[in-house]
């Protein structure tokens, strides 16, 4: 069975509201706090209909790589399957981009960046 495998998932935005993780999930996901490094927080502009019903906002925060350890973001870390990892996928627009990330704590979780835009040039 494909879900038996899981990830960790770092959160800094929308997938840590109750009614996106119960869109998605179908379940509330209990997290631990953690922080990213190397990275701030901006805003994005949403336009998916979809998306901005499940989270009710058309502006997110993404993360913006800088590389400077000395920045970082606060956020949580989830335990998902394989099936809520593609839900994310599937949720997240074409302005993030899917990354394997350091956390303060030592651990490695996936966490969605801004898309680097420049190789599509």
């Amino acid at each position: 069975m494909a879900n038996l495998r899981s990830h960790l998932l770092f959160s800094y935005g929308t997938l840590r509201q109750d009614d996106v993780q119960r869109a998605l999930f179908g379940r509330l996901v209990e997290g631990q706090p953690d922080a990213v490094k190397g990275y701030v927080l901006s805003t994005v502009r949403i336009d998916d209909p979809d998306v901005v019903a499940k989270s009710g906002s058309a502006v997110h925060p993404i993360m913006v790589a800088t590389g400077d350890p000395a920045d970082e973001i606060e956020g949580m870390v989830f335990t998902i399957s394989d099936s809520d990892l593609a839900a994310v996928d599937r949720y997240e627009t074409a302005a993030y981009r899917r990354v394997e990330a350091r956390l303060r704590s030592g651990r490695r979780a996936w966490a969605y960046e801004e898309a680097d835009r420049s190789d599509e040039l």
